[in-house]
């Protein structure tokens, strides 16, 4: 008989259980990258995330487990339900604290409920919705689930989407020229001018996994990183010690492309490194420049890729300027338990309706490929 607990520190969960219920291909659902979130300053309560994992256990073994938090606002979520709180407002009512399954900051598809075989999915949802009542949230939520994992959820579990935008190695091209020779000639020659601006600018790159990178490569990504929220008066999460942090835990899984002029650092993307996929997380600059952004955020990652044979590039959330530089629509997914009736039933009518123009969306988005054979959407 499994028994389900709640746990407020992820340390308190042995690596090795945790990790032995993923196929260690998304780094994030990763045992060091989670804990390492709690550890080094990047969740505090006051940012609104509490952590509360739901793990089962038979005896001393971990079977199942769900990276969970305890919202009391809707901050680094990327599923945007500010509506929904702002209904909750106008009826009297506290749409927060909430339950969120989810890796914080992070809107990547990935596994959420950690587990060998659907049962134990399915119990990790009934933990969850138990926790839910018993702590007097209004609602539990799973962001950016995988697809398979859409199998397990009940029909009480309200269905969201979104789009984003992914690059795929679909034609094994084997360099960038393969790339651009799928696509048609505006695409084709506004990407190569793009590319050749940055280079008469003198901008060379270095790309580091976490174990080449110095103490200096890390500070000035991570002073990147400060500007760009600075510029968007956006609150910075991530400290330069989590940084620290993933090059000695993740050390091959880190990926940092810096741009440099005259030997000085001026930009700097920082992604993550998964089985067959670069997921790009975060990036900023020093000065702007024409074309710096693209190549930087776009252009290195999918060279990366085509020398390392990863198959996807997964480059952040949002961004239709995307389309136009070889990332198509593709489809993300969360789900919603709202414990009262009368709420869930309006939001699911919401949801429905949100899907439908998602969808269109979506469809009118890969009628713009700039690739000469569209390929289906994801």
């Amino acid at each position: 008989m499994t028994q389900a607990r709640v746990i407020g520190a992820l340390r308190d969960i042995p690596a090795l259980q945790w990790d032995a219920l993923h196929d260690g291909r998304n780094p994030f659902v990763s045992h060091a990258f989670l804990a390492g979130l709690e550890q080094h300053g990047v969740l505090r309560p006051r940012y609104g995330w509490t952590p509360q994992h739901l793990a089962l256990w038979d005896g001393d073994t971990l079977v199942a487990a769900a990276p969970g938090y305890l919202k009391t606002n809707s901050h680094g979520e990327f599923v945007f339900d500010h509506a929904w709180a702002h209904a909750y407002a106008q009826h009297g009512r506290d749409y927060f604290p909430k339950w969120l399954c989810a890796v914080p900051y992070t809107p990547v598809t990935g596994p959420r409920l950690l587990a060998r075989d659907d049962a134990s999915r399915r119990a990790l949802l009934a933990a969850a919705i138990a926790l839910a009542r018993a702590t007097g949230a209004s609602s539990a939520h799973v962001n950016f689930h995988a697809e398979p994992e859409d199998a397990v959820f009940g029909a009480e579990w309200l269905s969201r989407i979104d789009v984003q935008y992914h690059w795929r190695n679909v034609a094994d091209w084997n360099n960038f020229g393969d790339f651009l020779s799928a696509m048609d000639h505006k695409h084709r020659k506004n990407i190569r001018q793009e590319r050749a601006k940055v280079g008469t600018a003198g901008i060379v790159f270095r790309t580091l996994h976490g174990d080449e990178a110095s103490e200096a490569d890390l500070a000035a990504m991570h002073g990147f990183y400060l500007r760009t929220f600075a510029e968007y008066g956006n609150t910075p999460a991530l400290t330069l010690e989590f940084l620290r942090h993933l090059a000695q835990a993740m050390p091959r899984q880190l990926v940092i492309f810096l741009a440099q002029r005259g030997g000085d650092a001026i930009a700097g993307a920082l992604c993550l490194r998964g089985g067959d996929t670069l997921y790009g997380r975060y990036w900023g600059a020093s000065e702007q420049l024409p074309g710096l952004h693209f190549e930087t955020c776009y252009y290195q990652g999918i060279d990366y890729c085509l020398r390392e044979g990863l198959r996807r590039f997964e480059p952040g959330a949002q961004g239709e300027h995307k389309l136009a530089r070889g990332f198509l629509p593709a489809l993300v997914r969360s789900r919603h338990w709202i414990a009262d009736p009368t709420f869930a039933e309006a939001i699911g009518a919401w949801c429905a309706q949100e899907s439908d123009a998602v969808r269109r969306y979506a469809a009118m988005l890969s009628a713009h490929s700039p690739f000469r054979s569209p390929e289906p959407m994801q």
